[in-house]
């Protein structure tokens, strides 16, 4: 069992938040995720993920303030597994991670999830990717590229969450 915190960061589809509620239950971590966090502000102004993306895009603050949030419980928590796009340069933790995927199957991933067809969720990815680096890089200087403060950077498409989890727990046991 770990006693520090893990940041889990990826694209749209790259498997982080599977890899992360996996790795948290068998750690016996607390998940905290991003996205989650993102979907319930979206809800509570009766806003699609679309829409609010786009309020964001607009109003800087409402990302700031999530992101702070995680920030602070990154700060106040321990021995808990924090999923986002940005957790590796925002939180506090002692193990940074990033997967990835090719895009052909990170929007598989998708489309299989909503149901959806692969060719519109592959420009709606391309877009929310283009759109999230964009504003990452504007409010915090962040190229969500940038893979250099990741200490385990996993290939998702390259075997099961399990394996990605035992990739991390191998690499780590020790720290």
């Amino acid at each position: 069992m770990f006693f520090l915190n893990i940041t889990i960061s990826g694209l749209s589809g790259a498997g982080t938040t599977t890899i992360g509620k996996l790795l948290a239950k068998k750690q016996g971590m607390a998940f905290v995720s991003t996205g989650e966090l993102f979907r319930k502000h979206a809800e509570s102004r009766g806003m699609s993920l679309t829409e609010f993306r786009k309020v964001c895009e607009k109003d800087p603050e409402i990302d700031r303030m999530l992101d702070l949030r995680q920030e602070e419980l990154s700060e106040t928590m321990d021995n808990t597994v924090f999923e986002g796009r940005i957790t590796g340069f925002k939180c506090n933790a002692g193990i940074k991670v990033w997967v990835f995927a090719p895009e052909n199957i990170r929007s598989e991933r998708i489309a299989k999830r909503e149901g959806s067809k692969i060719d519109v969720v592959l420009e709606k990815m391309r877009l929310r990717d283009f759109y999230d680096s964009k504003r990452y890089k504007k409010y915090y200087d962040i190229d969500v590229t940038d893979t250099s403060v990741y200490d385990v950077i996993i290939d998702s498409s390259k075997g099961t969450p399990e394996d990605a989890v035992r990739q991390i727990v191998e690499k780590f046991k020790n720290k």
